[in-house]
């Protein structure tokens, strides 16, 4: 009689890639709660919901990393889920005129730097290039949660902490300028690799 060998548990559903998970399902989420911007009851529980996403964003990885759980799949979906996350976050507060003015450039040139590293990631994978992730991308990262962090409390935050929307705007204008340097890291990159190449 042959031995029942016990059912291996399907990579797709490690502790690490449903964290992934996790925050993907946040960001319709945020959306539907920032459809209401007057009710401070949907922006405080928007809040919860994105520092719920944010810290999934660092304990995927680090789970990953210890209990050797990397994935092709968590690999390809945890920058994804942090791109949606931050678009989602400034199209919506942008609609409900938390971002308004001159600082919707700083939105802008956010969205526009995913936008380029999504196309140069591709382009180069196809070259067999891998861009590692700089110490100044990661510290691009933690201030654009941040600053998504206030400006999603917003008039909400201002109840318990009277400058939060000024705070969040200042971070933002600093994640832009992050933004942008971490941009040209990877055009750079790119650039490089595109003029190297003999085809």
């Amino acid at each position: 009689m042959n031995a029942v060998l016990p059912r291996r548990r399907s990579p797709a559903w490690t502790l690490a890639n449903c964290l992934t998970y996790g925050r993907l399902v946040a960001v319709p989420v945020m959306v539907a709660l920032l459809f209401w911007p007057e009710s401070h009851t949907a922006r405080w529980t928007a809040l919860g919901v994105f520092v719920a996403a944010a810290i999934t964003d660092y304990l995927d990885g680090y789970v990953a990393r210890t209990y050797h759980q990397s994935s092709a799949l968590g690999r390809m979906l945890d920058p994804i889920a942090d791109k949606l996350l931050v678009s989602a976050c400034l199209l919506m507060l942008t609609a409900d005129h938390t971002i308004i003015g001159p600082n919707i450039w700083a939105a802008i040139v956010i969205l526009c730097r995913e936008v380029l590293v999504s196309g140069l990631r591709e382009y180069l994978a196809e070259l067999k290039v891998g861009v590692p992730v700089s110490k100044i991308a990661k510290w691009k990262t933690t201030v654009q949660l941040l600053s998504l962090g206030f400006l999603v409390a917003g008039p909400a935050g201002e109840t318990v902490l009277p400058g939060t929307e000024p705070i969040g705007i200042t971070l933002l204008w600093l994640a832009a300028a992050l933004t942008l340097w971490t941009g040209w890291d990877y055009m750079r990159a790119g650039i490089k690799h595109v003029i190297d190449d003999p085809r």
